[in-house]
């Protein structure tokens, strides 16, 4: 009796992993994005849910998706616009500046405007400078004078709490203490992927992309 019961046991334990089905692990993506475009990771996490682990990294070169503002310098095969962005010239509510016209605009970063008024920019290779400066400065150098923020976070903290800085924002980060007095112009959000998206990352770009 105690046989029997021992082999039946071991009989439904056996079954019992033989129907079980494997758990696949998620499927893992890198991702870099620039300070101007990281309103878009909300999106990005929420597409990946539960069956998508996404791994921030500080390198874009070794990313599986790239999310920016703006083209890239050099052409990328595997380009997929998933939103748009307005690029803004902004100032603090207590600025001296009213609305600037372009010109206006090009004399004041070029240090030629109101010498009471600080001017802010980014690093040249940021994506939101770059679209500034092909719009607005096209080809005329930014004031020597100018302070370079470190990324889009500490524009938007500058602008709202110093009266006489002036600097570049998307319109995404402006906020009630900031206003804008010049609208540099609406530029495609990208994704980037470093080789055809397959998998979890074509998956993403669709979702994005709805």
């Amino acid at each position: 009796m105690k046989r029997f019961l021992l082999s039946g046991l071991i009989l439904l334990l056996l079954a019992s992993c033989a129907t079980e089905t494997p758990q696949t692990p998620p499927e893992v993506v890198s991702v870099y994005s620039t300070s101007a475009a990281a309103p878009w990771l909300d999106p990005l996490y929420a597409c990946a849910g539960t069956s998508i682990v996404l791994s921030r990294t500080a390198d874009p070169a070794s990313a599986d998706l790239l999310l920016r503002i703006g083209e890239p310098q050099f052409p990328a095969s595997f380009l997929y616009q998933i939103g748009e962005e307005e690029i803004l010239i902004a100032a603090h509510p207590q600025s001296p500046l009213r609305d600037l016209t372009l010109e206006e605009a090009q004399n004041l970063f070029a240090g030629f405007g109101d010498a009471s008024v600080q001017v802010w920019v980014y690093a040249s290779d940021e994506d939101v400078f770059r679209v500034f400066d092909q719009v607005v400065m096209q080809g005329r150098s930014v004031s020597p004078s100018a302070k370079v923020a470190v990324d889009v976070e500490q524009m938007s903290a500058v602008l709202a709490a110093e009266p006489n800085a002036v600097g570049i924002l998307p319109r995404r980060w402006v906020t009630g203490n900031v206003r804008e007095v010049f609208s540099v112009g609406h530029v495609p959000v990208l994704a980037i992927a470093q080789s055809e998206p397959q998998g979890a990352v074509a998956q993403l770009i669709a979702c994005l992309q709805q």
